[in-house]
């Protein structure tokens, strides 16, 4: 960090030119992409990208995410490009895709956690494309929060864990979709979806013509040895103990029968007592409602400091990628603390 006060800036010409000599300085800015805040430096300065896992507090086993915003920028950082590879960066670049590729020599470790593979993405957020070019790098960003925490979804999110740990903050507003990209491994066969996001399965499959897996993890394997972010194990937790239920009798029963304070994440159009103080979601039956909304809900109910948070688990429905994305990142959020091998 380059200073012990964190700048919160527009998005002005003026700003973006601040945010990207800070980077070229070796700084640490939070940008606004379409699915969370991210964290960045530049890739390829290992000092810098060692600065963001001290800001979060994250281990340095968990590989980081670098985004580009142009092809020779891709080719600094991937060795090698493949067919299928090519097809994916054609249908879904700018977007919520990231692709685990061979890693160009200029990557180093401390990005990739010692992996012959690095995750790259290239958002398509105007104002992180824009910081991008204007910073003339390629750059590692995870999302801007301390580890394990609520991912964020506006700057004031990131300011409230990371504020004077991070030079900079660009305020574009709150992110669109709302939950982080879908990874993938497009040199598998099937192609290895490592965490769901808003590019579905099927959208791979339509595009590649290559058939799609979800990865599964072994059970009581390291984190050390996991090969792509976002497949951890306790992750995006609010502080407060999180329960979840399968529907709105079983929250109805959960909230007759709590002995403590709780507090209800509750989807917009489910009737519920009034008592326990509550955040409204989202249409139950909106997934884009659901994802856009996910975190701030949850930070917003960790403030009320409750003992306990009751949150329904949206079910699986085929094809909706999205909505099994939300899940995921429910059911990450309310692992035991103590079972975290990662914290």
């Amino acid at each position: 960090m380059l200073s012990d006060v964190t700048l919160r800036l527009d998005c002005s010409a003026q700003s973006i030119a601040i945010a990207a000599t800070l980077l070229r300085n070796g700084g640490l800015v939070a940008m606004p992409t379409e699915t969370v805040y991210g964290l960045a430096a530049n890739a390829l300065d290992a000092s810098a990208v060692g600065s963001i896992f001290a800001a979060k507090g994250r281990p340095h086993w968990d590989p980081l995410i670098v985004h580009i915003a142009s092809t020779a920028m891709l080719n600094k950082v991937a060795a090698e490009i493949s067919a299928t590879a090519q097809l994916l960066a054609d249908a879904f670049w700018p977007g919520p895709l990231t692709m685990l590729l061979p890693r160009a020599e200029g990557i180093g470790d401390s990005v990739t956690a010692g992996r012959a593979l690095v995750g790259v993405r290239w958002p398509q957020h105007p104002v992180a494309q824009t910081l991008i070019l204007a910073a003339e790098l390629p750059l590692a960003a995870p999302s801007a929060n301390r580890f394990g925490h609520i991912s964020p979804s506006t700057a004031a999110h990131v300011l409230h864990d990371l504020d004077g740990r991070i030079d900079a903050v660009l305020d574009g507003g709150p992110t669109g979709i709302g939950v982080e990209s879908t990874v993938l491994d497009p040199n598998t066969t099937p192609i290895t979806i490592y965490r769901q996001g808003a590019v579905s399965a099927a959208d791979v499959e339509r595009v590649t013509g290559v058939p799609v897996q979800l990865f599964q993890p072994e059970p009581n394997r390291s984190p050390q040895s996991l090969p792509s972010p976002g497949v951890g194990i306790r992750h995006y937790a609010p502080r407060t103990p999180l329960r979840l239920v399968e529907s709105r009798s079983e929250l109805l029963e959960e909230i007759a029968a709590a002995s403590q304070p709780v507090a209800v994440l509750r989807p917009q159009d489910w009737a519920i007592p009034t008592d326990p103080p509550q955040v409204s979601w989202g249409a139950w039956d909106d997934t884009a409602q659901l994802a856009h909304g996910l975190y701030a809900a949850l930070r917003e109910l960790d403030r009320i400091g409750s003992s306990l948070i009751l949150a329904p688990l949206p079910d699986a429905r085929a094809g909706d990628d999205l909505r099994s994305a939300v899940r995921d990142r429910l059911l990450k959020a309310a692992m035991p603390a103590e079972d975290d091998r990662q914290s």
